[in-house]
């Protein structure tokens, strides 16, 4: 077998790419990846450096792949390491660069070693994981990160040793409704009115909503969407990394992976909430709006998709990072899972035991959010 080391994600075609992507997740297919670094999303300036991995057999069959970013910051990639960084500082220690596999400026989970079906995952995972530790001491780096795993890549890292963080997010779950009102029916009779009022506000400030896919959007709303996108950053001191010119590629190329929540006030299309999709997972991404409609938020990032799910039946909607005031609307506290590799021994010890730490108090944390649970039982 054999190990390439690709500096562009078009440094291997398209169809090679995404035949490992056998969950057809929407962030790891090649043509995200591609529109982000074409677009300027993943590249040097932005502190990413692709430098992903590939395993061949000596014939050049392709055997799997590692997604894997340089980064010189810790911006975009939801690794809050922070206070990491500053640790290395005080020490006169350098924490960047650090080598990165995860979602570019999306903390959802999924596979991040991607495997072809007919080889033996077990050691293809080994041989990539090898791989991505020798890089770490070839660019000196101060560690790998493997961001938001799923559990079969979860229990292959903790068995080679690496360190574990535990997070917590809030997910909703398709337990078999028919259509919202029954998903609405296992709400306490109080969650529920609260739920029916935010919904019927809509209506009375006149507002409408549209569904669309990535490949259902007419030229004229491009403009309006990535305003949305953009200014919801500039509000909070960010930076939109992702150009009009990259919605619309991802648009054109993933088709009904990319689903968009439209508002409209009459002719005029006010807000938009982006999201992306696979066979069993919607993804909520971006949210943005021209004013301050009552309860739109709701209704664009979490009604609709759960609407959606129910009607598409999707089994899961991971509606992003943070947010208790998702737990009133139907959304339970769900574990994420990250995996570690320290290259400084003196490091090692004091981040396992912060690491411990923080798992028994996010454990804590999702007790407390599930006694405030919108649910009859």
């Amino acid at each position: 077998m054999n190990i390439q080391t690709l500096n562009s994600i078009n440094d291997i075609s398209a169809d090679e790419w995404d035949s490992l992507n056998t969950d057809d997740n929407p962030f790891t297919c090649h043509a995200f990846l591609w529109a982000a670094e074409k677009h300027g999303a993943t590249i040097a300036s932005l502190g990413w450096y692709p430098c992903h991995l590939i395993l061949r057999e000596k014939s050049g069959t392709l055997l799997g792949a590692l997604p894997v970013f340089l980064r010189t910051h810790s911006f975009g990639d939801f690794s809050h390491d922070w206070p990491w960084a500053s640790a290395y500082d005080r020490l006169g220690l350098h924490y960047y660069p650090k080598l990165v596999s995860g979602n570019p400026y999306t903390p959802s989970s999924g596979v991040r070693f991607l495997v072809t079906k007919h080889a033996d995952r077990e050691i293809i995972v080994k041989v990539l994981l090898q791989a991505v530790l020798q890089q770490v001491q070839k660019l000196q780096a101060s560690c790998w990160q493997c961001l938001y795993l799923r559990s079969d890549d979860l229990a292959s890292l903790k068995q080679e040793g690496l360190l574990i963080r535990h997070g917590t997010q809030f997910h909703w779950h398709n337990r078999g409704y028919r259509h919202f009102d029954d998903f609405l029916a296992t709400f306490t009779a109080d969650k529920r009115k609260k739920a029916k009022r935010e919904r019927r506000r809509i209506a009375e400030q006149g507002l409408t909503i549209s569904v669309r896919h990535g490949d259902e959007i007419e030229p004229a709303l491009w403009s309006s969407i990535h305003t949305h996108y953009r200014e919801t950053f500039f509000r909070y001191g960010n930076h939109p990394a992702f150009s009009r010119d990259f919605f619309e590629e991802i648009g054109a190329t993933l088709h009904q992976r990319l689903v968009f929540f439209l508002a409209f006030d009459g002719d005029k299309h006010v807000a938009t909430a982006i999201c992306y999709r696979d066979r069993e997972t919607l993804y909520g991404r971006h949210w943005g709006a021209d004013a301050n409609y009552h309860s739109l938020h709701f209704e664009l990032c979490f009604y609709q998709g759960i609407d959606y799910c129910i009607s598409h039946s999707l089994q899961r909607f991971e509606p992003g990072a943070q947010g208790e005031h998702k737990l009133s609307r139907g959304f339970e506290p769900a574990d994420t899972w990250s995996a570690f590799w320290i290259a400084e021994d003196r490091m090692r010890a004091p981040i396992a035991d912060f690491l411990q730490r923080e798992s028994q108090a996010v454990a804590n944390y999702q007790d407390e959010m599930n006694e405030h649970s919108p649910f009859k039982n």
